[in-house]
C-alpha cells in the first residue's frame, strides 16, 4: 500500500458530497449509525465521554448527541475538509459538548486527551489501512479508552473465499445499480477492493481485537460485505 494512505482519508468522495453519495456505495448504512447508537443506548450508564475516529462530515455524531444530550463528543478525522464540514454542521449544538480534534489518521493521533474516552467509534474508515497500520490503529483505540470502554467498529469485510469474494462483488455491485450508480461507477468501486481499501475476513478481525488486549470481543451486525464489532476494555 502506497505509504500516504497511512496519513490521509482515502474515500472517493469529497466532503461536500460524502453524505449524498454514500447511501447509494453501502447497503444499510444508516443502520451502521442506529444500531450503534442503540447499542451504546442499550449499556447500563450513558457515556461521558465519546470518541468518533473517521468522524467525516458528522453526520453520526448530529444522530449521536440527540440521543446523548449530556455526553462530551471527541471528533478525529484525517481530512480536514471533512472536519471543516463537521464543525459547520454541528455549529448549532452546545460547543462544550463537542470538540474537534486536529486533524489525524487513527493509528497517528498524539493530541493528548483531558479525560478518557468511554465510547470509541470508528464506523468505516480503518478498511483503508493495510494490516500494520490497521493493528496500530486498534491498539491506539484501546490505549485511549478508559477501563471497561468500548471500542466499536463498523467495517468492510473479506468474505472467506474467492469464490465469497466474487459473489460479494456480485451482490454488492447489485445494490450499487439498484441505487443509481452507473455501470462504470460499480466497477470502478469494485476494483478498489484489496487495492485501495483493505478488508480482512470478520474471523481475522475477531483475531486482532484479541490480541490487542480487549477482554470481550462481539460480533453484532453483518450483511452484505460489512460488519460490526464491539470490544471492552
Amino acid at each position: 500500500m502506497p505509504s500516504d494512505q497511512t496519513h490521509e482519508n482515502k474515500t472517493p468522495h469529497l466532503p461536500e458530497d460524502y453524505d449524498s453519495k454514500i447511501s447509494t456505495v453501502l447497503p444499510y448504512y444508516r443502520s451502521f449509525h442506529e444500531e450503534t447508537i442503540n447499542l451504546v443506548e442499550s449499556l447500563p450508564e450513558p457515556p461521558k465521554v465519546w470518541m468518533d475516529t473517521g468522524c467525516g462530515t458528522g453526520t453520526f455524531i448530529a444522530k449521536a448527541i440527540e440521543h446523548f444530550p449530556d455526553t462530551k463528543f471527541l471528533m478525529l478525522d484525517p481530512s480536514e475538509g471533512m472536519l471543516t464540514q463537521a464543525k459547520e454542521k454541528l455549529s448549532s449544538y452546545n460547543c462544550n459538548k463537542i470538540k474537534i480534534l486536529e486533524a489525524s489518521a487513527t493509528q497517528d493521533f498524539t493530541q493528548e486527551l483531558s479525560e478518557q474516552p468511554d465510547i470509541i467509534t470508528a464506523i468505516q474508515c480503518h478498511h483503508y489501512l493495510d494490516l500494520e497500520n490497521r493493528k496500530k490503529a486498534v491498539l491506539k483505540c484501546y490505549e485511549l479508552l478508559k477501563e471497561g470502554g468500548i471500542f466499536i467498529t463498523f467495517e468492510n469485510i473479506s468474505p472467506l473465499t474467492e469464490e465469497g469474494i466474487s459473489i460479494g462483488k456480485s451482490y454488492w455491485g447489485d445494490f450499487q445499480s439498484r441505487h443509481g450508480r452507473t455501470e462504470e461507477e460499480v466497477e470502478a468501486h469494485l476494483k478498489r477492493f484489496g487495492t485501495e481499501y483493505f478488508p480482512i475476513t470478520v474471523e481475522e478481525h475477531l483475531k486482532l481485537l484479541r490480541e490487542t488486549g480487549f477482554r470481550t470481543v462481539e460480533l453484532f451486525w453483518y450483511s452484505y460485505m460489512q460488519a460490526g464489532f464491539y470490544c471492552i476494555k
